[in-house]
């Protein structure tokens, strides 16, 4: 992406990267391999918008903007968002689609015969068919009417969109998915491992339709066992560059909001043929090891499977035999759970980092509108699945790491994630260290090993909340690139994703480059590196969405409990206020600078992550308790107001001016939200 070339013999070059617009309008393009971004004046942008991915034309001596080259946009290579939401406005020879976005500046043109039965002021959907740099409004078609709809459902559409997935498969791509017949091929099953004797089940969330992964069981001879983990084999199914292929990676995820399932494969794939459905026959791609009750991997064999799962199991049924319950298998999911905690705790002894995450899962009724909200616990259950899985993927990653061709590694996507960022650690061993936690930060290996002591003893204390929070805010980000670093975070040497084909494209990748592998017939893909880029950014930007989907359902939840105080932790802080999630709903909203102003004027102390009282010394840091009152529930701006409803009097110190007459603070006034001017000092 980085590659510059010469263009038209005028000394100009040409760079290929991401658009970012700034507020002010400029725009500057993000280019793999340069240190410094390019800068786009607003009136060389052309009709690029955030996001989209375009090439940008630099003279070779060009003027700069600060440290920055500046040059001109020439072409847009992909959009990021293709579809918008909005009103439609039908004229007599024409109708157009006034956005709903801020982000779009112009309207969307739409000719009459591409309307599909919407009609004039009808909220719709529009796809963006042809936007040449020359025309100043984008071509569309209307491809959802949407004025019957729900507010909220709508809401979910369009942030779908906003994140460029497309909420429908194109018809070419259904017909291709509709075409492949139900059940399995006698012949086919004749190239496989026949696993189908093999006591063998899914465990899954209970509100599951896609089932893309099983594990089976079996006693061997000599006290050892046979531990099968089985993946839908989605590769068997889409042939590189198939229509079905090309969308696939094109979503290259599926996307997981509160009320809905926006699938990377159509419906017929990833909820029929391809799920590993109880009772029906199915093809899976198979990691199958000789392991004993401790976790010790004695041998391991891969490839192409056909099974027969008897049994779905829940999380919660599982666990409750864990916890002591009757139920089918017992014995089996015993041994099972107790192989999987072995090697859960031989993962943490070799580095891996137990960082725990609380998930939040709504209640919603039949509108789609929260009722109520539950923290989803990682229990044993889900330690099980997770453990085997963890296993297969390194497994996988660790025989491809080991074959060459033509003296190079096989290019592969691995999952990779580098160890954290010096100059965010040392921020974070310095606030760790007020609380009496001290780190070696000498080598990685003793980095992981701080923080797991450092977890470990924070467990169940007041900080335990804004350690484990900015602990991981020091972490890099996981990618998928074809250069094996190893994973910090699990402690892996090698590491790939090959348990989730139905809902993410590296994993499918990785099916086939393994293939290849077993039958030593590789054909190394010149184009993976920039797969594994592109998967990346499409990770990204579906867990932007699922972000700003669970905060639009916060906001919906939460506007029935405006004026109502609840108890809160901080947790975020800046210049311009701090940020509480509420105890009992993990919702999050905003106290502002100018809602404290009634108590005392207030400073940023950035690397103490706190902002602090001039007067009083009254102090508002990370994991500290507050408790909170509801100003407002914006669904447009998907944001919560709070307001103090009490100050925390025992948080009180030392003010900077001791010895002076000041007034001790007294509890907000109602209401709060009202700036005040700021007090000269």
């Amino acid at each position: 992406m980085s590659k510059k070339k010469k263009k038209d013999g005028k000394g100009r070059l040409t760079y290929k990267g991401i658009l970012e617009i700034t507020r002010g309008g400029r725009g500057f393009v993000i280019v793999d391999g340069m240190d410094k971004d390019i800068s786009i004046r607003p009136e060389n942008l052309a009709n690029a918008l955030h996001g989209d991915e375009v090439r940008v034309e630099v003279p070779e001596h060009g003027r700069k903007f600060g440290a920055r080259l500046e040059g001109v946009i020439t072409d847009v290579v992909r959009r990021k968002q293709t579809e918008y939401s909005g009103s439609l406005q039908v004229k007599q020879h024409f109708a157009f689609v006034v956005t709903d976005s801020e982000k779009m500046p112009v309207d969307i043109y739409i000719p009459l015969h591409l309307l599909n039965g919407a009609k004039d002021g009808d909220h719709v959907m529009a796809k963006i068919l042809e936007w040449t740099p020359k025309t100043k409004n984008p071509v569309g078609e209307i491809v959802t009417v949407m004025t019957h709809e729900a507010a909220n459902d709508i809401a979910m559409k369009s942030i779908l969109a906003e994140n460029g997935f497309p909420l429908n498969f194109p018809d070419d791509v259904l017909e291709e998915a509709a075409r492949y017949p139900e059940g399995v091929d006698s012949k086919e099953v004749k190239k496989r491992r026949d696993m189908r004797d093999t006591l063998t089940f899914t465990i899954d969330p209970v509100d599951a339709r896609d089932f893309d992964d099983a594990i089976s069981y079996k006693p061997l001879k000599g006290g050892n066992y046979e531990l099968g983990v089985h993946i839908a084999d989605v590769s068997h199914y889409i042939e590189p560059d198939s229509a079905l292929d090309k969308e696939a990676y094109l979503r290259a995820t599926s996307v997981y909001l509160p009320d809905r399932v926006l699938p990377m494969l159509p419906e017929r794939l990833s909820n029929e043929l391809c799920s590993l459905r109880p009772n029906e026959d199915k093809y899976t791609f198979s990691a199958i090891f000789e392991i004993n009750k401790q976790g010790k991997i004695k041998d391991y064999w891969l490839g192409r499977t056909v099974i027969r799962s008897v049994r779905r199991y829940t999380y919660e049924e599982v666990q409750e035999i864990i916890e002591g319950a009757e139920g089918d298998n017992k014995d089996v999911l015993m041994l099972l759970n107790e192989m999987a905690q072995n090697l859960r705790a031989a993962r943490f002894k070799k580095g891996a980092i137990n960082f725990s995450s609380q998930e939040v899962r709504f209640k919603l009724d039949e509108t789609g509108k929260p009722i109520g909200i539950v923290v989803k616990e990682s229990k044993e259950a889900h330690q099980l699945i997770e453990e085997c899985m963890l296993l297969a993927n390194r497994t996988v990653a660790e025989y491809v790491s080991g074959i060459v061709v033509k003296d190079k590694p096989v290019p592969f996507p691995y999952r990779v994630h580098d160890a954290p960022d010096e100059s965010k650690l040392s921020i974070f061993t310095a606030f760790a260290a007020r609380f009496g936690y001290k780190f070696d930060i000498h080598t990685p290996e003793s980095i992981a090993s701080s923080f797991n002591e450092m977890l470990k003893m924070v467990n169940g204390k007041s900080e335990q909340h804004v350690l484990e929070s900015l602990g991981i805010r020091t972490m890099s980000k996981a990618v998928y690139t074809t250069d094996n670093i190893g994973h910090y975070g699990l402690g892996f040497q090698d590491y790939c994703h090959f348990t989730s084909p139905i809902r993410r494209y590296p994993d499918v990748l990785v099916h086939r480059v393994l293939q290849e592998c077993l039958d030593d017939k590789v054909k190394p893909a010149k184009h993976m590196e920039a797969q594994c880029r592109h998967c990346s950014e499409q990770e990204r930007r579906a867990m932007e969405a699922e972000r700003a989907a669970n905060k639009y359902k916060q906001v919906e939840y939460m506007q029935d409990y405006v004026g109502e105080e609840f108890e809160a932790v901080i947790s975020g802080v800046s210049s311009f206020g701090f940020w509480a999630e509420t105890v009992a709903h993990k919702c999050e909203g905003m106290v502002s600078l100018a809602d404290l102003r009634d108590i005392d004027d207030f400073e940023w102390q950035e690397g103490e992550y706190a902002l602090v009282g001039f007067h009083t010394g009254l102090r508002f840091g990370m994991g500290d308790r507050v408790k909170v009152r509801v100003v407002s529930a914006n669904l447009d701006k998907r944001q919560i107001d709070f307001t103090l409803a009490e100050v925390p009097q025992g948080k009180l110190r030392t003010p900077k001016n001791k010895g002076k007459n000041i007034a001790a603070p007294t509890k907000p006034k109602q209401g709060g939200g009202k700036p005040k001017p700021k007090r000269k000092r």
